[in-house]
């Protein structure tokens, strides 16, 4: 039995729709690009990719996220996380173009730090940020009206973790706070209950939009109790939070949490043990707490590397973060006679960072090369400075 239609509504080609070709008015990300994006069938993709690079020489600066797939990484000048590629960018004052391969809110920060001669372009406008779209401007601005009824928001300081939209960060720089990535929110979060009043006195910290690193922080590092933690639920009346509960808590906590990280379970850690005598567990600390504390390292995408570089030959991993990493990280490691397998026996790309897709990048160099500017991001002034006064506080923690 087929369903028809309203008589308003024309069916979007599934296939066009995931090639970005097409905008989909019910999808939280719908949009069109312009101009015919090369078929992903097309056997000259890579050598029509690297003439438009030949063609645009320095004018053109690739970056590659991490969680990028092999297709397109291979074309990243630097692979690294959003923060060392937004900093990179910006090191890099020469190239008019910095083509940004990974998600909205990297290209945001690196339109934020680069200089006004520099365009970012992200080659799909619909590579969003489950996490970083879990927090919009108007609901934080709600929260903090929240938090200012209780009686709090004066002791209050907002640390946005850097996978977050530009807005975000200016709610942030404008409200004292500051950003952090995974790497540095011990440090951030050290500062913020600083400037709220220090560690035993009654300060806060609203922490966005990853529940899960705001509390193993917190936790892990800082040694706060689960009870000092509270949930702040946008889509409740206040929050789900009483008056009470709010001044009681140390760690307000935003209801977000990263769609990858967010899959991995106790059962994954137990069931690992189980199938790969002597592993190691090794997971991000944007994986929920319990999770964390079953694990035998925690740390960043960087310091997952890093731990895996330094690892003895014979050693077995079980890592939980994004599955092309993941991979990438055990071809390249199997050599050296070091096991690697993902921690989930469910397979889980990142949905909105694999838009990006070597049909999306060759487009865009293309158009680049032609003198044709596409896909643009733009962060206006205003939401800039603020974003960059929170930035600048992050570079200047100690």
């Amino acid at each position: 039995m087929t369903t028809a239609q309203p008589l308003d509504v024309t069916p979007t080609p599934l296939a066009l729709l995931l090639l970005g070709r097409a905008a989909d008015p019910a999808s939280e990300r719908g949009v069109d690009c312009p101009g015919d994006l090369p078929a992903p069938s097309d056997p000259g993709l890579v050598e029509r990719a690297r003439a438009a690079r030949a063609r645009l020489g320095d004018r053109v600066f690739v970056l590659g996220h991490h969680y990028q797939r092999d297709e397109v990484i291979q074309f990243a000048d630097v692979t690294g996380d959003s923060f060392k590629l937004a900093r990179d960018a910006a090191a890099r004052p020469e190239a008019e173009y910095i083509v940004f391969c990974g998600v909205h809110f990297m290209a945001e920060s690196a339109d934020i730090l680069t200089s006004d001669a520099q365009q970012v372009i992200l080659p799909d406008l619909a590579a969003g940020c489950s996490m970083a779209d879990m927090a919009s401007a108007e609901q934080v601005a709600e929260a903090w009206d929240v938090l200012t009824d209780a009686g709090v928001a004066d002791v209050t300081v907002p640390v946005t973790y850097m996978n977050s939209s530009a807005d975000i960060k200016a709610f942030t720089g404008r409200h004292g706070g500051t950003v952090c990535t995974s790497s540095n929110a011990r440090r951030a979060l050290e500062w913020a209950f600083g400037e709220a009043g220090g560690p035993g006195a009654d300060g806060k910290v609203l922490f966005l939009p990853d529940q899960h690193l705001g509390r193993n922080t917190a936790i892990r590092e800082l040694g706060f109790s689960p009870e000092d933690c509270v949930v702040y639920n946008p889509h409740r009346p206040h929050g789900g939070l009483s008056a009470e509960e709010l001044r009681r808590a140390r760690m307000i906590l935003w209801r977000g949490h990263c769609s990858v990280h967010g899959r991995f379970s106790l059962e994954s850690v137990r069931e690992v043990r189980e199938r790969v005598p002597g592993v190691n567990v090794l997971v991000h600390p944007e994986c929920r707490h319990e999770v964390v504390a079953a694990a035998d390292h925690v740390g960043s995408t960087e310091y997952i590397i890093k731990t895996l570089e330094a690892a003895p030959a014979g050693s077995r991993w079980a890592v939980g973060t994004e599955l092309n990493l993941v991979r990438r990280l055990a071809d390249r490691f199997a050599p050296e006679g070091k096991e690697i397998v993902f921690l989930d026996r469910t397979v889980c790309f990142c949905s909105t960072m694999n838009r990006i897709d070597l049909p999306h990048l060759v487009w865009s160099l293309e158009s680049l090369a032609d003198g044709k500017v596409v896909n643009r991001i733009q962060v206006d002034p205003e939401t800039e400075h603020f974003a960059r006064v929170a930035l600048d506080r992050m570079l200047a923690l100690p």
